[in-house]
């Protein structure tokens, strides 16, 4: 109880502690304990590994806490009431549509990650080298990236056996399908919440100085092609990335405002006719929508950091920083599934050399070819069982009563007829007040485009 008041007074007073008003927004310090929170439970969530009991039930007690703010986030409804046999039509207050229907999306697809680091309790293929292994084992096993500060997995030495292969496929499966559910979410969320002045006061005045010479001339190009642009742009570092999306995203609201400007006059005298200059939001747009489908785990945007910042809507601020932390978990669960894979792909080839590892943003959500849609996302989750809650025993134990050879067709046909449904348990459908146009557009923009193949 004393843990919760102290909560509850940081939310109100914004964080300052010192009472002068000075704090943050309600909605930025709700947003600010969310994410705090998510941090400190699964900041560390280094290994294939259930979370402890106790940080567990932590965090069921204190997201409970901070998502109770959102009950009393409600809406007048017309509503049919009969009285003294008369039919009446009445306003009542319910809770806000938004939220009635996302918050339990939202917690469906949490407790779908915690049980699915759950599953891995009762493995013992795999294990991860201790800190006082010999130097001979962990240089044999030493990470070629820069995350030197993770675990190395190890695993026996001819690489995991088939069952468990298929079964970590599985799961990072179904892990993928949560996380372009969060990442559709927070897209859409993102999409309805307003652009602050601030961000638009620091604007250059025309989308060709946002983008750049450059830039500008390739997508202004008579015939343009999305997938040419992005392999002769320069994506090697996380920074390039998010430079060239915070260069689109200022074009993109450049080129929106100008076209939605009521001053006629300035429209007629633009170098740029209003057609063309829709062209080129809409080529701004698809090139955003491959940037974040290609890279989920690039830092936040200057726009959507500026959003959050100034975003009043407490409401939104839920929305936006539950599915955000329910993004991040997703990633890093099939991370470090990757890990874990490509460890076992060299156990199977040591005399070819270190095989290329796998770029994880490139798969973890790019084998529709198109962004998520929200929607679509919670209701392809919606038709079937719960394969993430599957356990290694669970694959394993359909052997036992039948000879080896059978035994393997059979698990590897059910396996695969699993695998391709793609199911979780149900969650509730996603139902917002607004819908995302360039989501609309994704459709016939990026259907037909393929991606390489992997966030965090």
């Amino acid at each position: 109880m004393e843990m919760m008041k102290e909560r509850f007074a940081k939310l109100l007073l914004g964080e300052d502690m010192s009472g002068g008003g000075k704090g943050a927004s309600s909605a930025l310090a709700l947003s600010n304990a969310i994410t705090n929170l998510a941090a400190s439970v699964f900041g560390e969530q280094w290994r294939l590994e259930p979370i402890s009991a106790e940080r567990k039930a932590r965090w069921r007690r204190e997201i409970d806490w901070l998502l109770s703010v959102t009950d009393h986030i409600v809406e007048f409804v017309p509503s049919k009431q009969k009285k003294d046999g008369v039919n009446m039509e009445i306003m009542v207050t319910r809770q806000r549509n938004d939220l009635h229907m996302n918050i339990p999306a939202l917690r469906k697809l949490d407790a779908m990650l915690i049980d699915c680091l759950e599953n891995f309790k009762d493995q013992n293929e795999f294990s991860y080298l201790s800190k006082d292994a010999d130097e001979s084992q962990k240089m044999k096993n030493k990470r070629k990236d820069d995350k030197w500060w993770l675990p190395t997995p190890k695993v026996p030495k001819n690489g995991l056996s088939e069952v468990t292969r298929k079964w970590l496929q599985f799961q990072k499966d179904s892990v993928n399908q949560v996380l372009k559910a969060a990442m559709a979410i927070n897209a859409q969320i993102l999409s309805e919440m307003e652009i602050p002045e601030n961000y638009i006061e620091s604007l250059p005045k025309n989308g060709r100085t946002s983008l750049g010479d450059s830039i500008y001339k390739s997508i202004t190009v008579d015939y343009f092609d999305p997938d040419q642009f992005l392999l002769s742009m320069d994506l090697s570092s996380d920074h390039k990335i998010l430079d060239l999306k915070n260069r689109i995203e200022a074009s993109i609201v450049i080129w929106r405002r100008k076209m939605n400007a009521k001053d006629a006059k300035s429209a007629r005298g633009s170098a740029v006719s209003l057609e063309k200059r829709e062209v080129f939001e809409e080529r701004a747009e698809t090139i955003l929508l491959i940037l974040k489908q290609r890279f989920p785990g690039s830092p936040q945007s200057a726009l959507d950091i500026s959003k959050i910042q100034y975003n009043r809507d407490v409401g939104h601020a839920v929305l936006e920083s539950y599915s955000r932390i329910s993004e991040s978990l997703a990633f890093t669960v099939i991370s470090r599934i990757e890990d874990v894979l490509h460890a076992d792909s060299v156990a199977q080839n040591p005399s070819s050399g270190e095989p290329k590892r796998p770029h994880l943003r490139d798969s973890a959500v790019t084998a529709s070819g198109r962004f998520p849609n929200a929607k679509e996302e919670l209701e392809r989750l919606n038709s079937g069982r719960t394969p993430g809650s599957m356990t290694l025993l669970d694959l394993m134990g359909w052997n036992l009563d039948q000879g080896e050879n059978e035994a393997n067709k059979d698990t590897k046909e059910e396996f695969s007829n699993d695998a391709d449904a793609k199911h979780l348990s149900k969650p509730p459908n996603i139902v917002t007040n607004k819908r995302i146009s360039y989501i609309e557009k994704l459709e016939n923009l990026l259907g037909g485009l393929r991606s390489p193949t992997a966030r965090h």
